[in-house]
């Protein structure tokens, strides 16, 4: 199903962060060497395209050593034997690891920070006109089915958010001329308390044997005109869509190989501090840990610190780090009410009201492997391959995450004189 984003955050720019870029599934014929091997080079190929923003990383000269090799670029993996009975191999490679890689065969890099396109898709077949939504009760959108599936697949291959409307305006039919007519206005009234950075009119239509799918944008001066792709199925269709959709997105947000550098950054934004002291106490702790190679102030606005991080290793490692000392409180404590919304794999029908999905993710992959493991079929449905969060920024800060490799972290400081109730640490 399509992403449902959180109601709670405003309709500005929401910087929305992919988890799971870096993960794949594959199907493998076994447990052997040789046929892991291939899945790793299968799930790396998957990897490669999305973390690049383009298909044609594929036909670059280097890549298919870092395909023979992809051993060596992974954290974990994980066979389980599919409901058909087919081994499925699970596999999570290193974020830096990838991007260095990229960055070898002078292949752009895309973050994980990413904008996120609210999609009004007006979908004709036979004459009859249908508004492409999220599922709802009585909305009467069975046709609209398919093509939900097919767009929320493409969209999760390539690691693109991408959110439709509520069912609420399945039974509007002015707004749904107006989609297919590409004008804007109505259109962007509607989606005024819709979380987006971009909006996407699509009209999709049957002509002969092949379908058409025509779009405007509108937002981040994506709006350059009508563009249009054409496939045999609807399921290639979509794939065609959201495939053109990641390379504008990748060709403007994507960094050159030569900016990758050899010490990954990243931002790390920290709320509560008040007074140089407090400064001076996270800074002191940030140089402390292992991982850590600089840390240097980027900005302060009012009690909001943001400190650029170079590190070493994988992002996860300095992750460990820093929640080993209490005064690092995770923004994400602060998040009342629900969870992360989650994109699934098509055959999953039901947003987990479970454990977080990337907790459940990475419960999967970092598991050791053992030969042809056997999951239940519903244990497989509950695992997520992506998760979509609101990252909480203004606009400033959200061009700045767009154009970063790894994804911005949010703490709250807490100082050690009010961590415990003897007043210690």
């Amino acid at each position: 199903m399509f992403t449902v984003l959180l109601s709670g955050f405003s309709a500005q720019a929401t910087a929305v962060t992919v988890s799971g870029l870096y993960s794949a599934k594959v199907p493998v014929e076994g447990s052997s060497p040789g046929q892991l091997a291939q899945g790793y080079a299968d799930g790396l190929s998957q990897v490669l395209v999305r973390v690049s923003g383009t298909r044609d990383v594929l036909a670059m000269e280097g890549v298919e050593a870092l395909l023979s090799d992809a051993e060596s670029l992974l954290l974990s993996y994980q066979v389980a034997r599919g409901e058909s009975g087919q081994s499925v191999l699970s596999m999570s490679f290193g974020a830096v690891g990838v991007n260095r890689a990229l960055a070898a065969i002078d292949a752009p890099v895309w973050g994980a920070n990413r904008p996120l396109t609210l999609a009004w898709i007006a979908a004709e077949d036979r004459g009859s006109r249908t508004l492409v939504t999220r599922p709802g009760a009585g909305s009467g959108q069975e046709d609209a089915g398919a093509w939900r599936a097919a767009f929320d697949e493409a969209a999760r291959k390539r690691g693109l958010p991408v959110a439709l409307p509520p069912s609420d305006f399945s039974s509007d039919r002015e707004l749904l001329s107006d989609i297919w007519g590409q004008f804007i206005g109505r259109v962007k009234s509607a989606s005024g308390n819709l979380d987006h950075d971009v909006l996407a009119l699509v009209r999709v239509s049957r002509a002969g044997g092949q379908w058409r799918a025509g779009w405007v944008f509108d937002g981040m001066a994506m709006n350059a005109g009508e563009e249009s792709v054409t496939a045999d199925t609807p399921e290639a269709l979509a794939e065609a869509t959201i495939n053109r959709w990641a390379e504008l997105y990748a060709s403007r947000y994507a960094v050159a190989a030569s900016e990758v550098g050899d010490s990954p950054q990243v931002d790390i934004v920290l709320r509560g501090v008040t007074s140089l002291e407090d400064y001076a106490g996270a800074n002191k702790v940030l140089e402390g840990l292992t991982p850590v190679v600089s840390v240097g102030a980027h900005r302060v606005r009012d009690e909001q610190l943001t400190l650029r991080v170079a590190f070493s290793g994988e992002l996860d490692q300095l992750r460990e780090y820093i929640a080993l000392d209490p005064r690092f409180v995770p923004m994400e404590a602060d998040v009342p009410a629900e969870p992360p919304v989650t994109a699934r794999t098509a055959e999953d029908q039901v947003a987990s009201s479970g454990p977080n999905p990337q907790e459940a993710l990475e419960s999967e992959v970092s598991q050791p492997a053992g030969p042809d493991q056997q999951t239940s079929a519903e244990a497989s449905e509950e695992t997520a391959l992506f998760t979509y969060q609101p990252v909480p920024v203004d606009e400033e800060d959200a061009r700045e995450a767009f154009e970063s490799l790894y994804q911005v972290l949010y703490y709250r400081w807490q100082p050690s004189s009010v961590i415990g109730s003897d007043g210690g640490e």
